[in-house]
């Protein structure tokens, strides 16, 4: 019998690359000196993995009523709400904003994770490392309101 094709085994190989990936944009977070960083991001993707394998695989027989995609919504909307703890507006600025963003990014790689599309996870959090450490110094923005 072939270890990898015990469904467990499958599973728990997702929970661990959802860690690692996790992991990663943490520790990019930590490294800027964030507050949400290798834990709480590794805890955000293992855990949207989880409920994604469970939506998918843990209510089959269970009911004709079968729709995974309402367990998907509330990963997406419980993450968000997660995200919207860290935003903070503090004096003439926010802050948390791209903490936040990238807390709910997370939670889609744990998705993507959860539902085998391997490769677009690892390309997404390669992404969202490259967003976060070379755009952090580009202010556009600021840039136009000085021409002003």
């Amino acid at each position: 019998m072939d270890i990898l094709n015990i469904p467990e085994v499958g599973f728990a190989l997702k929970i661990l690359l959802a860690f690692f990936l996790g992991a990663l944009i943490g520790a990019e977070r930590e490294h800027t000196g964030k507050e949400a960083g290798m834990r709480t991001f590794s805890l955000v993707t293992i855990s949207s993995t989880l409920f994604t394998i469970l939506s998918r695989e843990g209510f089959l027989g269970i009911s004709n009523i079968f729709d995974p995609s309402r367990i998907a919504a509330g990963i997406v909307m419980g993450i968000g709400f997660l995200g919207a703890g860290v935003i903070i507006f503090k004096e003439n600025h926010i802050e948390g904003l791209t903490t936040a963003a990238a807390l709910w990014s997370a939670g889609g790689i744990g998705m993507a994770v959860g539902c085998g599309f391997y490769s677009l996870a690892a390309i997404t959090t390669l992404v969202i490392i490259v967003i976060l450490t070379l755009m952090k110094d580009v202010k556009i923005e600021k840039k136009a309101d000085k021409n002003k």
